[in-house]
């Protein structure tokens, strides 16, 4: 596959400054916003827009992670077994304005996944979605973000990988394209 850069360390800084100062100004003081990375990958991103959002701001923002791997529609239909992550909420979400980030948008199963995880900890007042990449095609479930760091097209046989540094070598988005073979 050939590695296409989407992002680059300095555009995602870039991007995720803009989507936190989006979240601030929708969400004020976050006195009653919780924010949910689902597991694995949206965590890395939920913990860096928390960061941004609490350095501006000044608040303690609530953040957790949700494990959505005994709630997806494939969880039986693979051939190895889907290793569970873990799930940390020190809160409750009863009543909250959550927001449920995750890094790739693309069919909508993993947010539809994390929506039913969700509820098993209370029920939100109101529940936005944030996506660092929205894959807008090819969409399984009517599902959209309220927060998009970038839109892309791409078609089914591409993948995208969010990659962040601590996990990888840097901040950095690739899509992978498949080779043509002769």
């Amino acid at each position: 596959m050939t590695p296409i850069t989407i992002l680059n360390s300095t555009q995602i800084d870039l991007t995720l400054k803009r989507l936190a100062r989006q979240l601030i100004e929708n969400h004020n003081d976050f006195s009653n916003t919780a924010i949910l990375g689902l597991q694995p990958r949206g965590i890395y991103f939920a913990k860096r827009i928390v960061d941004i959002c609490s350095e501006i701001t000044g608040r303690k923002i609530e953040l957790g992670s949700l494990d959505i791997t005994f709630h997806r529609d494939d969880f039986r239909r693979r051939d190895s077994p889907l290793q569970p992550n873990k799930t940390e909420i020190d809160f409750l979400i009863e009543g909250k304005d959550v927001v449920l980030v995750d890094d790739v948008l693309y069919t909508g199963r993993s947010v539809r996944a994390g929506l039913d995880a969700m509820l098993g900890f209370g029920r939100p007042k109101s529940v936005e979605l944030m996506c660092l990449i929205d894959r807008r095609f090819h969409r399984d479930l009517p599902i959209q973000p309220n927060y998009v760091g970038r839109q892309i097209d791409s078609i089914v046989e591409e993948r995208v990988s969010v990659e962040w540094k601590g996990t990888e070598q840097e901040d950095q988005v690739v899509l992978y394209i498949p080779n043509k073979s002769a």
